[in-house]
């Protein structure tokens, strides 16, 4: 019977294993616990493989850390024509316009149409988010991006069959630049909404205002 008892109490001691854990879906790697594996050389152009081999302590783990490393560098931010942009000037212009739709950022907007235009961005593609038009008709890497900002923003979050076809059209390190400009200038642009900055008197606007 002691010895009974004994063999009780010691189980009772153990750590119990988890019950019932929800497998993760399958493209969620099991290191980031993220739709982006932990970074590699290859993954990068080479001024990212240059800065990625600087930092000898990097650690892939969960968190911001392992996805901003995707873009080891400065954007071209401010009211800039995007030319410094690694994903490209007309790229970058299109990720700017579709947040500043999102958000009804008149200011950004006014600005970074003409710079798109500029920078070879079509009228066309334009006139799709600013009017927020169906993308059917455009090429399917600008339907993807503007898909996709469209999405994250209203839904917060996209579907993994979206994320593969960003990553499929613009590649893992291109797709994080994309959602950092959109970020950084939602973070503008949501500040601007804030303090209700004005046009000054000179600039045409060019945002009209839409009925969801």
């Amino acid at each position: 019977m002691k010895t009974i008892r004994l063999c009780a109490l010691l189980l009772a001691a153990l750590p119990l294993a988890p019950q019932n854990q929800t497998p993760l879906p399958r493209d969620i790697h099991p290191v980031t616990l993220s739709r982006l594996p932990p970074v590699t050389a290859a993954d990068l152009d080479e001024d990212g493989k240059r800065l990625l081999a600087a930092r000898t302590d990097f650690t892939p783990a969960p968190g911001p850390t392992h996805i901003t490393v995707y873009s080891p560098r400065d954007l071209d931010l401010g009211i800039p024509s995007g030319e410094k942009s690694p994903v490209g000037p007309r790229y970058f212009q299109l990720a700017v316009l579709i947040i500043a739709r999102e958000i009804d950022q008149q200011y950004e907007w006014s600005s970074h149409e003409l710079a798109g235009r500029r920078q070879g961005l079509e009228q066309t593609v334009i006139d799709v988010v600013k009017y927020n038009r169906d993308v059917a008709g455009l090429s399917d890497k600008d339907a993807t991006l503007i898909t996709f900002g469209r999405t994250l923003f209203r839904e917060h979050h996209v579907s993994s069959e979206l994320w593969e076809k960003m990553v499929g059209h613009f590649g893992r390190q291109r797709t994080v630049q994309l959602m950092m400009i959109m970020g950084d200038y939602f973070r503008v642009g949501f500040m601007l909404n804030a303090v209700d900055q004005h046009l000054p008197p000179s600039r045409e606007a060019l945002l009209p205002a839409l009925k969801r």
